[in-house]
């Protein structure tokens, strides 16, 4: 099969196509066929030489942690799958190749009338975003500052801020405006006098901060009326630590992931795709997340030809 890897640390130009052997569903896992896989910062940190907390990495690494394709083959005990099954779920490194083996707990159905960049984009930033505004305690009566808001993370966020009962301030570059406005969120810009912008938005103040961006975001958030507890990043961790702020994390599970499906389906729950790229063309997908201001998620398409 094809993989996206990397047999070294490094920028985007590190990651190569190559023939790899379809990995063989063990105990308890599946195989996919990779459709679609969404491509996190995470991906990106973990190609430039980030290793997650508790996680080994072994060289050569195919990152992509999510992933949306079709069973094709059970290992032993794996219970509740059957092959041809349309599937999406989660690991975390694989997804960015055209077969991934994944524990099957890690799997939930994919919505039938559900596009495949949809469903391969969604358990990243859709888990992400539920565990960061729960662990906030974000929900009906408070004012929530979203830096980032319309990235993978932050239109999710955004979205399920409005459904928790929150108002929404968002942070995102002009262009994103009319876009967040549709999504629910009162938009404002980045730059010199942000916080000017946030008070005037908010004449009360902000209860909870959540910053899916970085560059200095936590910073700029410091006296617009949140305590330090409801402030928190899932970017940028070091500054949380010096700031005495939050860092954000949370296990990922298929019943999280189940409930942000069954939201899609209700029609609470948009879903927005920049664009859809080859497996070829992978290094350019990590340039553009990493470069920021991406507009929903960039999604790989492994079996796809330039």
């Amino acid at each position: 099969m094809l993989a996206s890897l990397f047999r070294t640390p490094g920028g985007p130009e590190v990651l190569e196509l190559a023939e790899v052997p379809v990995p063989l569903p063990g105990p308890g896992e599946v195989l996919v066929r990779v459709l679609a896989a969404g491509v996190q910062p995470a991906d990106a940190a973990i190609r430039g030489g980030w290793t997650p907390p508790g996680a080994e990495i072994a060289l050569p690494a195919v990152p992509g942690n999510e992933f949306a394709g079709v069973v094709e083959q059970l290992g032993a005990g794996s219970y509740g799958w059957e092959k041809g099954d349309e599937v999406l779920g989660f690991r975390l490194l694989g997804g960015h190749a055209q077969y991934v083996a994944v524990p099957g707990d890690q799997l939930v159905p994919k919505p039938a009338g559900m596009g495949w960049a949809e469903a391969g984009s969604l358990s990243a930033s859709g888990q992400t975003a539920h565990v960061a505004l729960s662990e906030l305690g974000v929900g009906a009566g408070d004012t929530l500052l979203l830096h980032g808001a319309s990235g993978g993370v932050g239109t999710v966020a955004v979205q399920l801020a409005r459904a928790w009962g929150a108002t929404v301030i968002g942070v995102a570059g002009e262009r994103n405006h009319d876009y967040l406005q549709g999504l629910g969120a009162v938009p404002v810009a980045y730059g010199p006098g942000l916080a000017d912008r946030v008070r005037a938005a908010a004449p009360d103040g902000v209860t909870a901060v959540l910053d899916a961006a970085g560059h200095g975001s936590l910073e700029a958030s410091l006296d617009l009326g949140a305590a330090p507890d409801r402030i928190g990043t899932i970017v940028d961790y070091p500054a949380a630590v010096r700031l005495g702020l939050r860092s954000l994390r949370g296990p990922r599970t298929a019943a999280r992931l189940t409930e942000l499906t069954d939201l899609w389906q209700t029609g609470a729950l948009h879903l927005e795709i920049a664009a859809t790229l080859p497996l070829s063309q992978a290094p350019e997908a990590h340039r553009q997340v990493e470069a920021g201001h991406v507009r929903g998620k960039l999604v790989l398409t492994p079996w796809a030809t330039d």
